[in-house]
């Protein structure tokens, strides 16, 4: 048997497989280098003519998409140096909500030339240093270009929202912007807070429906569902809610149970009293006054029908994330739903 010949210094102490660069040649260049290719992937979607990328996840998900925060957020970087690169892109997008792939891009930019500069025989400190008095440099003339105004803008005035808007939808929706910044202005205003620092993004949604174009567009003041009501009732107006986070159905008992039924009379009473017990639930959700049950499962046939009879309009809402929403909007609390045994 014929051993290898035993690891000695830094490597000794780590485990099998690791790498230890050193020196400005392998550990510095190899970041940059890193770097530079996550930068050379966002780099063509820049701009509001930036080409669409088609990203497969590890769910084989498939996004087709110009934004720079999906794009680096469903690759899955593992270089230590790139992966701080993607996370300033992510800073920006949760920050500003625009501009990540400059931030990407600009990054590897500023490193390519830095590295021309290390060939050279400059020391990364005084590289940074150089950077360091540019940003400070920067920071002075970009507080010259600020709109006047901005700091004290109020954000209730449609055409002072569209003004700073435009540029931020232009980059993603060029030749559009017109029409959009119009019907975001408006649904953004209208579930502004009274502290507009508490603006939650959630609250703005986008449902899209079949057949229409971007010039059908228009904003609902409410929510709205795609799915159809269930039922034959379409239509309630001012009605009490009643949302339950399970399903509105009859269910089968966790422990499985044999009953012995010796007669067809037996049999009609047992299925009675199973049709009188999800009668007796639907009942009482129509004497408390509600006119309308929201269902975070399946409605089931027994139950639909009694809801019918007692005049309820069903509504089924299958994403919990949506149901969360709906709660928000009507102010509603999501009981753990009827189950009936």
């Amino acid at each position: 048997m014929v051993y290898g010949m035993q690891p000695y210094g830094i490597q000794s102490m780590l485990k099998e497989g690791h790498k230890h660069l050193s020196g400005l040649d392998e550990a510095v260049v190899k970041n940059i280098d890193a770097c530079k290719q996550l930068s050379t992937i966002t780099r063509t979607s820049l701009g509001p003519n930036g080409m669409n990328k088609m990203v497969i996840n590890h769910l084989d998900k498939l996004f087709v998409t110009n934004d720079a925060a999906t794009i680096v957020n469903e690759l899955e970087v593992q270089h230590p140096a790139a992966k701080i690169l993607v996370l300033a892109g992510k800073a920006q997008q949760e920050e500003i909500g625009d501009g990540a792939n400059l931030t990407v891009s600009f990054a590897g930019e500023l490193l390519q030339n830095a590295e021309e500069l290390i060939r050279m025989g400059l020391h990364p400190s005084e590289i940074i240093i150089g950077y360091t008095k540019a940003i400070n440099k920067t920071i002075e003339i970009l507080d010259e270009l600020v709109e006047k105004g901005s700091e004290k803008m109020d954000v209730r005035i449609k055409e002072e929202v569209i003004k700073r808007m435009k540029a931020a939808v232009a980059s993603k929706q060029f030749g559009q912007e017109d029409i959009l910044c119009s019907l975001i202005a408006d649904a953004c205003i209208q579930v502004c807070p009274k502290n507009p620092a508490n603006f939650n993004v959630d609250n703005v949604r986008v449902a899209k429906l079949l057949g229409g174009g971007l010039h059908n567009c228009t904003i609902v003041r409410g929510m709205v569902l795609k799915t159809d009501a269930v039922g034959s009732i379409k239509r309630v107006e001012k009605a009490k809610v009643a949302v339950f986070a399970g399903g509105v159905d009859t269910s089968a008992t966790e422990t499985k149970g044999t009953v012995l039924i010796h007669s067809a009379e037996q049999l009609e009473n047992y299925s009675k009293t199973e049709e009188a017990k999800v009668e007796e639930l639907i009942k009482a959700v129509a004497e408390s006054g509600a006119k309308v049950i929201v269902s975070g499962g399946a409605v089931g046939e027994m139950a639909l029908h009694f809801c019918e009879r007692y005049k309820l309009m069903v509504l089924k809402i299958s994403s919990k994330f949506e149901l969360r929403r709906f709660c928000r909007t009507t102010g509603a609390v999501a009981i753990v739903g009827i189950l009936v045994y």
